[in-house]
């Protein structure tokens, strides 16, 4: 098992084509040879397949990856190879004939990695087949799954234990972007990972620019997304109607537009999450589902046109835009009627998780209603402690006025009670202001002292501030869509609890002139840059992968400023290993040459 750092550093060169390690890599991959078990938690675009697939060239035998979607690991199967590793997978996808290859592959030692997702690697048939050779390392990827305290847990991954003290000599790698505490202490007893083994490599994605505003007109303020940011997106709905009228809607701004959720047909689905995987402009709009097995990493942006269902869902779809380190936008889109949904599913929710859930809810509140840097509420939330402001995002760049609205939350509040608290939100707005309509008459609510009692400025404010007593639990919804008052309420009512709130931002007419933001990363335009990306295209339709298997956008621009000459000079490129550079650096040194 004894394998340098310094040797690692050498084969990260050559293999990889990455002059050093990044971040925390080093010591994770220091652990991994010494056979010390180890739970990484990175933020995603930090390099987490490279922590296991460095060691697993170096490593006598194979590394077994225990990834959770089939989608995810044919992703990283093609960029693996594209780097010369000896790699396969074992899935239902794959057809009987690649199934019985890669197992002999395995049992001859031909494989540095073995990819399987949680209900095969729990299957006792495994255990035998993994006891015809040796394994050089236990790779669990996306390791918050095997939490029940984990935002997406699954029941496979609890049974991984049995699997890995059947071979107790090898070491255990647990990997993922999104573990609060209380969900990493629970990782490490599940996998039998000790607690010296934790490195938190910090959760900050410092090119990612947050944004979260109220919904107002989803379908143009996406539209305007659109029109400012060049380069694949994503658009996460909530819903597969919402997914298809909003895919409808903005596929006629011009730019290509697909739908994803799982009430497709899979072949449409399958060959929709193929074209967005290849293009290098298209916009996918999906339910959550899809995603996490996709590891594009030149996604701009990334849009939630609802609230997601918790803050480490958040992070982790959010996750997915810029990982190529690129600038990207994180843009979150949300309505009272979101909180007001969530807190109605907590009541299906089993009594054990309840309370971190309702935990979960109020992180998502605190992370919309704040007025200070939306980076710090979200690193705050995992743990850190991080500065006062980042700089990137939409409260640092442009700090919103604050008001004191707690005397209007007392209106809002006192209008909801004395109304009978049956009615909705703007049926209460339109008392305080004294909209006198056949309804109001009707139930002579025009004469109650909470008629037009809010008028001018103050009037603007009723929207936010109904949205942020139903962010803080003091608005609840009825059955029948009307508001009553919740446990928050008493104490704003008595003015034991004020409510400051963001002031209503001056809606914008119109974004053009603006510059757009990302076309300094990618400089579309300029001739060499260009053409090597058509190269790339070229290349990669030749060969079935998508492009950024070939080159990501940072290695072409380094081509185009750098301009080598010839293979010496453009393997000191990062990001260009040996086999790449072999099978493709003559052809792109002929397109500079040709420039």
């Amino acid at each position: 098992m004894a394998a340098s750092l310094e040797g690692a550093t050498e084969t990260l060169a050559r293999v990889f084509g990455f002059p050093g390690f990044r971040g925390r890599q080093a010591q994770v991959v220091a652990r991994v040879l010494s056979a010390q078990s180890t739970l990484a938690v990175m933020p995603t675009g930090a390099g987490k397949s490279l922590t296991y697939q460095l060691p697993a060239v170096l490593l006598p035998g194979t590394c077994v990856v225990v990834s959770p979607l089939i989608a995810l690991m044919h992703d990283q199967l093609r960029s693996a190879e594209a780097n010369g590793i000896r790699a396969a997978t074992l899935t239902s996808a794959d057809g009987e004939d690649y199934r019985e290859a890669a197992i002999d592959r395995f049992r001859a030692g031909e494989l540095d990695l073995l990819y399987v997702a949680p209900e095969r690697a729990s299957q006792g048939h495994f255990r035998q087949l993994l006891a015809s050779s040796p394994v050089s390392l236990f790779a669990i990827d996306e390791a918050h799954c095997v939490s029940e305290w984990g935002h997406d847990f699954r029941p496979d991954y609890r049974l991984l234990r049995q699997l890995l003290d059947r071979f107790p000599e090898v070491p255990r790698l647990a990997l993922t972007a999104t573990a609060d505490a209380h969900t990493r202490a629970d990782i490490l007893a599940q996998l039998g990972i000790p607690e010296e083994g934790l490195i938190v490599a910090g959760f900050d994605r410092p090119n990612i620019r947050y944004a979260i505003t109220p919904r107002d007109n989803p379908g143009r303020q996406l539209a305007q997304l659109l029109a400012e940011k060049p380069g694949p997106g994503i658009v996460y709905a909530q819903t597969r109607a919402g997914v298809e009228r909003l895919a409808a809607s903005l596929g006629k701004g011009g730019r290509a537009v697909l739908p994803y959720h799982a009430g497709l047909d899979p072949a449409v689905r399958a060959r929709n999450q193929a074209a967005f995987v290849a293009s290098e402009d298209m916009v996918m709009v999906a339910t959550v589902a899809f995603g996490m097995g996709i590891d594009k990493p030149d996604v701009r942006f990334v849009a939630h046109a609802g609230l997601p269902k918790s803050i480490e869902g958040y992070y982790q779809e959010t996750g997915r835009a810029g990982r190529d380190g690129d600038p990207a936008q994180a843009l979150m889109l949300w309505g009272a009627e979101d909180f007001a949904r969530a807190r109605m599913r907590l009541a299906e929710v089993d009594d054990a998780r309840r309370a971190g859930e309702r935990t979960r809810l109020a992180a998502l509140g605190a992370l919309v209603e704040t007025g200070g840097c939306r980076r710090a509420v979200l690193l705050r939330h995992f743990g850190e402690s991080p500065p006062e402001a980042c700089g990137n995002c939409d409260n640092c760049l442009n700090p919103p006025p604050s008001v004191d609205a707690s005397v209007t939350a007392q209106k809002y509040l006192s209008a909801v009670a004395r109304t009978g608290q049956n009615f909705g939100a703007g049926y209460v707005e339109s008392v305080l202001t004294g909209q006198s309509t056949e309804r109001s008459m009707t139930n002579g609510h025009e004469g109650l002292s909470v008629f037009g009692i809010v008028d001018g400025a103050e009037a603007a404010l009723l929207k936010p501030v109904g949205r942020a007593l139903m962010v803080r639990g003091a608005l609840l919804p009825t059955e029948h869509g009307g508001l009553m008052l919740g446990p928050a309420a008493r104490a704003i009512l008595k003015g034991e609890e004020a409510l400051a709130l963001v002031a209503p931002p001056a809606r914008e007419r119109s974004a053009r002139g603006r510059r757009r933001e990302g076309q300094a990363a990618n400089p579309v335009g300029d001739p060499l840059f260009d053409a090597l990306r058509a190269l790339r295209r070229d290349i990669a339709q030749e060969i079935g992968v998508p492009p950024y298997v070939i080159f990501h956008d940072s290695v072409l621009r380094d081509i185009a400023a750098e301009r080598p000459a010839n293979r010496a000079q453009m393997g000191r490129i990062t990001g260009i290993g040996a086999r790449k550079l072999e099978a493709y650096g003559d052809r792109f040194l002929q397109v500079v040459r040709d420039h």
